[in-house]
């Protein structure tokens, strides 16, 4: 099964590799974007042929590593 993660910043903390990324678009001529927000993307195989024990393994892996759950919220998929 293949895990796919997307790991961003909560409202309200500052972000700034995000605000780089406006200020370089801007730059480049992109002046009508705004409120840029980076984050994380992770995609990983699981071996486990049941889903409901592969999505337990990937909320654990997330609160445990893969996302840092003070200052990030994180969304996945299994498929």
């Amino acid at each position: 099964m293949k895990a796919k993660i997307h790991i961003t910043l909560k409202n309200g903390v500052l972000d700034p590799q995000g605000k780089a990324i406006e200020g370089s678009l801007h730059n480049l001529g992109f002046g009508d974007v705004g409120a840029v927000r980076q984050g994380k993307y992770i995609e990983l195989e699981i071996a486990s042929k049941d889903p409901e024990q592969a999505r337990l393994q990937v909320e654990e892996m997330c609160k445990k590593l893969l996302a840092n759950i003070v200052v990030e919220n994180y969304r996945f998929e299994i498929e």
